[in-house]
């Protein structure tokens, strides 16, 4: 929770540089506030490719709050009918790409936020219809008190790696999955079961994927990840082989190739520079150059 100018509890976020999740709703949207609009799994951008305002969309939408960025409320909602609108659809990746790491975020979190509103409308206990809990993300039953939140997954990225030849750099394990961006490569990944810690989740995919074990994973950063679904954080770790000579053995169900390379020769076809993996690869990579 921030502080406000007189150091009380601001729960709103409105003093905090960056983007800070919310669900404020004391006041309604105003016309210069922050519009995330959505359709489906695209979001609105303006004709200078940045976020729109409130004003400049129609006032019948229904605004949700979704958080503050450097202090300013930003609101979404879901437009029925894109072609009402002035403005370019465009999904969460090719934002990614463009605009600063926070307008990534907090679009992410628009996506995550209006999807579970349309998903979440009923009670799956009582099949009341749910209302809105006063200054959070979730909903209640008014009948038997079910509360849903906003679901989070939670999937882990290790960047494997081994001691290369006598004098040589160390080498990378990079692999090709069978689905998705199937030319890149990329690191090996899976999402957290329940019950399972971060740590256990990167041992069982490394073992699942590939065939090999790891010492202790050493964690690194995380990443809002809308690219695999509303709700979706990557945790990212390093990890060395236990054994220097393994090789890999693929799951087919899951990956097309394995290979070991070299820090310092590593292949073109990397995921994007705005990607919490391509951060673990340039980071193992770095003291190479």
């Amino acid at each position: 929770m921030t502080a406000g100018p007189a150091g009380t509890p601001d729960p709103t976020g409105a003093g905090r540089a960056g983007f800070v999740p919310g669900a404020d709703r004391s006041r309604p949207p105003a016309p210069g506030d922050l519009a995330l609009a959505v359709a489906g799994r695209k979001l609105l951008t303006g004709p200078a490719g940045g976020l729109p305002r409130i004003g400049d969309l129609p006032a019948d939408l229904d605004w949700q709050p979704i958080g503050t960025l450097d202090g300013v409320p930003a609101w979404g909602a879901e437009v029925v009918d894109p072609e009402t609108v002035t403005g370019r659809w465009r999904g969460w990746r090719g934002l990614a790409t463009d605009l600063p790491a926070a307008q990534a975020d907090l679009a992410g979190r628009a996506l995550a936020v209006l999807t579970w509103r349309r998903t979440h409308r009923w009670c799956g206990a009582c099949r009341t219809e749910l209302a809105d809990v006063p200054g959070e993300t979730a909903r209640r039953c008014p009948d038997c008190g079910l509360t849903v939140f906003v679901p989070l997954s939670v999937a882990v990225l290790v960047a494997i790696t081994r001691p290369g030849p006598a004098g040589g750099p160390d080498e990378l394990l990079l692999v090709r999955h069978a689905y998705g961006p199937t030319g890149l490569w990329a690191l090996v990944a899976g999402f957290v079961e329940a019950g399972e810690s971060l740590e256990a989740a990167a041992h069982r995919e490394v073992g699942e994927e590939v065939g090999l074990t790891i010492e202790r994973p050493r964690y690194v950063d995380s990443q809002p990840w809308a690219m695999s679904g509303p709700g979706t954080l990557l945790a990212g770790f390093t990890a060395t082989v236990t054994g220097p000579d393994a090789e890999p053995v693929v799951d087919p169900r899951e990956l097309t190739e394995a290979r070991w390379f070299p820090v310092d020769a590593l292949p073109a076809e990397l995921p994007p520079a705005y990607s919490l993996s391509r951060w673990l690869i340039d980071a193992v990579a770095a003291p190479a150059r």
